[in-house]
């Protein structure tokens, strides 16, 4: 219908008078009628696509990964278009960029003070040999503390010689021991022969009961000799062991010393520019924190070295006396007093007759 009227409006002729003006026709009502019929069906039709389109959007709803920003003004070119996706993913890329930068920087600061590390312990290394080769040469000059080192000297030499007493002590309890089993066997078979020889069954009744009082009287002996051998073994591997590991602490420490010390007096006999005071400054700075570990080290040597000696005397004292009061009434056959001596210095023996090892197989 729309087509017809256009149609035939556009096949109007119209007619002009002889003013050059349009004459008024019938036709020209009916031409204004199709104009508004065509503007209004137009209209109708594009209200109709827009509530579609509307609808079709509220159903499916846009894509926020596909939404656009528009650069520029209305009508411009596509070229301002910027993508929110790319957007999200440039945020992304930075965000994991960002942590892989710090982590790297944590890297690398570890590896750089494990560098530092190394690089400070071959220096220390470095001038640390300079000065004992110096020294074994003749050529460097060390600190001395002359009643210090003689002290150390003489522990040196007592634990020499209490090691060699803690060697023949656990010899002799091992001799003995020997014996005391041998003592054992022989009065077993002296037991058993006086049940099967009826003629001699007092003469080996008698040297059985002796056999097992020598027996018995030298198990007692035996474990006051195990504490003797303990308390020495005590004093010697472990109190005077430890004082020896805090004096090698103090050689090491005088050692680092008297190389940083010798390094501060080569830099201070050379030249005086900046360079030279900048390193001088530093070495002056190791001088003194290698001289207060030193001074420290000196004092805490001084201090056990007392406090060994004390000990010692205490320890020697008791346990020389009783070695001495077991090993007596031992051999004048008081055993009595011998067990006397056991209590006195609180030692208890393992009950007789227990299947258990003896105390020096447990050594």
């Amino acid at each position: 219908m729309t087509d017809s009227i256009m149609s035939k409006a556009a096949t109007m002729e119209i007619p002009i008078n002889s003013n050059g003006d349009t004459g008024t026709l019938p036709e020209d009502d009916s031409l204004e009628q199709a104009a508004k019929l065509q503007w209004s069906l137009d209209e109708k039709v594009g209200s109709s696509r827009g509530i579609r389109d509307l609808q079709q959007v509220m159903v499916s709803g846009p894509n926020l990964n596909e939404t656009s920003i528009v650069s520029g003004g209305y009508g411009g070119t596509a070229e301002g278009i910027i993508p929110t996706s790319s957007i999200k993913g440039s945020n992304m890329h930075h965000s994991s960029s960002s942590s892989s930068v710090t982590a790297e920087e944590i890297t690398r600061g570890v590896a750089v003070e494990k560098l530092e590390t190394v690089k400070k312990w071959g220096l220390n290394t470095y001038k640390c040999t300079k000065q004992m080769i110096s020294e074994r040469f003749g050529r460097g000059s060390r600190t001395v503390d002359l009643e210090l080192e003689a002290q150390i000297e003489v522990l040196r030499d007592t634990k020499r010689k209490y090691e060699n007493v803690l060697r023949l002590a656990r010899a002799l309890t091992n001799h003995f021991y020997n014996m005391v089993q041998t003592q054992h066997a022989l009065g077993d078979t002296f037991a058993d022969l006086s049940q099967k020889s009826p003629e001699l069954r007092d003469e080996f009744g008698y040297n059985a009961e002796t056999q097992k009082l020598l027996c018995k009287n030298g198990e007692t002996l035996l474990g006051a000799i195990n504490f003797f051998v303990s308390s020495i073994n005590t004093l010697v591997n472990k109190t005077m062991e430890d004082t020896l590991m805090t004096i090698k602490m103090y050689e090491n420490a005088r050692l680092e010393f008297d190389a940083y010390r010798s390094d501060l007096e080569e830099l201070s006999m050379g030249p005086r520019d900046a360079v030279a005071m900048a390193r001088i400054d530093a070495a002056q700075q190791q001088y003194q924190v290698h001289k207060e570990k030193y001074e420290r080290l000196r004092s805490d040597v001084t201090i056990k070295l007392k406090f060994l000696e004390e000990n010692k005397v205490k320890v020697m004292h008791k346990q020389l006396l009783l070695f001495h009061n077991a090993i007596s009434a031992y051999f004048a056959g008081n055993q009595q007093q011998l067990e006397q001596t056991l209590k006195q210095f609180n030692i208890k023996l393992r009950p007789p007759g227990a299947d258990k090892p003896s105390w020096l197989e447990e050594q």
